[in-house]
This record gives structure tokens, C-alpha cells and sequence, in this order.
């Protein structure tokens, strides 16, 4: 097996399998519920971070263990590997006026990603009957770690403060679904404007499909340079099952909004977060990326990862091997193609840290020019 394969294979079992820690240095940059890549630890091998489950059920029974003191990375207690962490980036340090901390309004993701959500509530999760049995979205705010909305303003002065001192490169807002046919879209046009005003950041933000598909150009307009709608999961009795309110919204409601979509922020520039692992087959899997694709839609395919506290907190996430099956032929396509994570403005597909997708990208590049 050459190099790519190698790093490629250990990135995927790592998301897999998790880390188990023996350590909890505070020093380094961890997630515990919240929205985005929850129970996470952002962790850097050879030049790449990807954000490595290790607060889950399975991670505490990983055969992979991190030695903190010398960074080294184990697996059955045999060195294979050396890793860094992202640390706690500077802006944490800093409130607003009114003694909000920054790390209430926007976190580091990976280690130059800057995330918010923007609401941190969803007409969704308020509903037993009608939420995504894997959200986690309530969590930091019961929590205490974050607040209920994060103003246009307060967004502004966080964006600009990470940019300046810890070199964020690009920027994801999402949202809870809140009522009212623009699902959020309103309020991320009213985040990026202030945002762009305040400092020149790539932005991505992620919303269902609103009602009206003219919110697209709004948002264009506003200053968001890439859109993220998430599918999470295909076969239509799952989504039935997993996540019923947001089943509602159908799939062919979907691909219309990402036709649309396209048109507006161009090929490449929209994209959809897929959950691997919680029912839907391979071949549904790889099957649905290339009619994506076929869209110029950007399917970021991530191994589901089991939050704790939430309905779906024991299911097994998916084995690196099924893992390798999907991505594998995937990357393939986007390669193809020519639609890459490297070219994706803005957002999850351009960070890469949640999904080993982006190296299979670079092994296949590796091939093609072999």
C-alpha cells in the first residue's frame, strides 16, 4: 500500500473508530454537543486535521490512544503515528460589551474554520415527533456554553477578532430551522451582511431549502459565497424513521432547490452534508453523490458519529471498510469531474476535517498523474 493509501486508510479508521484519551489537557480544542462535529476532537496527522470522535460510547473503546506528553499515536499500544492538536485559539479570550464570551457567539472548527449557529434552536428539535433522532443542537445551549441567537453585530465583532488573531481562513453559519417559509434564510443574509461589512471572509451558510428560491440570490448578495443544504439521509424510510419533521421537506423539493442553487452560486459552490452509516446502503450512497455531482452539487459524505444524550446515542457508527467503499468510488467522480474540496469557497467541504472524503480527492490526483 503507497503513502496516500496509507494516510488515507488511517484517517478513515480514526473516524471510525474514534481515539480514546488518557488525557484531558484543556489545552486543546474539543466539542461536546452543540451543532456541527459534536463529541470531537480536532487532530493533525502529517499536515491534515480532521475532527476525531472522542467523547462517544465507541471512542472509549478504541483501539487507537493518543500518549499527550509526546503526542504520539498508538494503536493496540504500538506507535504508528504522530499527531498535534488545534489549540485554544486567542479570540476565546475576549467578551462582548455585554460580557458575552466570544466562544458563546462562534468556535474554532478544524484549525482555521470559524462555525456559528446562528440560531441555536429548530421548530424541529422543540418536537419529540418531529426530530432528527442524531441532533444535538440544544445541548451546549442547556449547556450554557452558547445563547439562544447571535446578532448580526456580535457575529460581526467575533469574525473579525479570529481573522485578525488567530488567521481564520473561511467561515460556516447554520441555523436551526426556525418558523416561517424563508427556513433561516433571512436570517443568515442579516449575519453575512454585517459579517462582510465588518471583515473579507469567505462565508458558507446552511439552511433547508426556504419556500421561495429567490432567497438564493438575496443570500448571494448578502455576501455568502457557498450554500450548504443537507440531505444527512437518502432512503425515504429512514428519513421517515431519523428524522421525521425534516422529512417533510421532501427530496425532489431538494434537488429542485439545488438546481436553483447552482445556477446562482455556481458549480462546485453548493453542497450537502450525508450521514454514512445509518441505514442508507453503499449503493445508495455512491449512487446518489454522482447524480449530485451530476447536479454540481458537492456531496460531503461523513461517517455518523453517535452523540451522547441524543436517541441514536449506542448506534454503531460505520466500519472504516464500509467507509472506504463509499468514498473511495466517490472521489472518484468528484476527480472526474473536476470538482474538487480544494475549490469550494467556503464551508464543510472545503474544510474536510469531518469526513476523509478530501484524501481520497488527493490519492486519486496522486493516481491519475502516475
Amino acid at each position: 500500500m503507497n503513502t496516500a493509501l496509507s494516510k488515507q486508510r488511517l484517517l478513515t479508521e480514526l473516524q471510525s473508530s474514534g481515539i480514546r484519551l488518557t488525557s484531558t489537557d484543556t489545552q486543546h480544542v474539543s466539542r461536546r454537543g452543540g451543532a456541527g462535529p459534536s463529541d470531537h476532537q480536532a487532530v493533525t496527522i502529517d499536515g491534515t486535521t480532521i475532527m476525531v470522535p472522542v467523547y462517544t460510547h465507541s471512542a472509549r473503546d478504541s483501539d487507537f490512544t493518543i500518549e499527550s506528553d509526546k503526542g504520539a499515536l498508538l494503536k493496540k499500544s504500538i506507535p504508528i503515528s504522530v499527531v498535534g492538536f488545534s489549540q485554544t485559539p486567542r479570540f476565546y479570550a475576549l467578551s462582548t460589551a455585554e460580557g458575552i464570551p466570544y466562544s458563546h457567539i462562534a468556535t474554532l472548527h478544524s484549525k482555521d474554520v470559524l462555525a456559528t449557529t446562528v440560531l441555536q434552536t429548530c421548530i424541529r428539535y422543540e418536537s419529540r415527533r418531529k426530530a432528527c433522532k442524531f441532533c444535538s443542537i440544544g445541548q451546549s445551549l442547556d449547556a450554557g456554553r452558547t445563547v439562544a441567537r447571535k446578532t448580526p453585530e456580535q457575529l460581526a465583532e467575533v469574525a473579525r477578532a479570529a481573522v485578525e488573531l488567530d488567521g481564520i481562513k473561511h467561515m460556516v453559519m447554520t441555523t436551526g430551522t426556525p418558523i416561517g417559509p424563508a427556513r433561516g434564510a433571512d436570517v443568515l443574509c442579516d449575519s453575512a451582511k454585517a459579517i462582510k461589512a465588518a471583515v473579507n471572509i469567505p462565508i458558507q451558510a446552511q439552511c433547508e431549502p426556504p419556500a421561495d428560491y429567490g432567497w438564493f440570490e438575496k443570500m448571494k448578495l448578502a455576501g455568502i459565497d457557498s450554500l450548504g443544504m443537507h440531505l444527512e439521509v437518502i432512503t425515504p424510510e429512514l428519513r421517515q424513521k431519523l428524522m421525521p419533521g425534516k422529512a417533510e421537506v421532501s427530496l425532489d423539493t431538494y434537488y429542485e432547490a439545488f438546481e436553483v442553487a447552482v445556477e446562482v452560486f455556481g458549480r462546485g459552490q453548493v453542497s450537502t452534508y450525508i450521514l454514512a452509516g445509518l441505514g442508507d446502503t453503499q449503493e445508495v450512497l455512491v449512487e446518489t453523490a454522482g447524480k449530485l455531482i451530476d447536479l454540481g452539487v458537492y456531496p460531503f459524505v461523513v461517517p455518523f458519529v453517535p452523540i451522547h444524550g441524543t436517541p441514536l446515542e449506542d448506534h454503531p457508527p460505520p466500519s472504516a471498510d464500509f467507509m472506504e467503499s463509499v468514498l473511495g468510488p466517490i472521489a472518484s467522480m468528484l476527480q472526474q469531474a473536476n470538482m474538487l474540496s480544494a475549490d469550494i469557497k467556503a464551508g464543510c467541504g472545503r474544510c474536510g476535517a469531518c469526513s476523509s472524503l478530501s484524501s481520497y480527492e488527493r490519492a486519486e490526483t496522486v493516481s491519475n498523474q502516475l
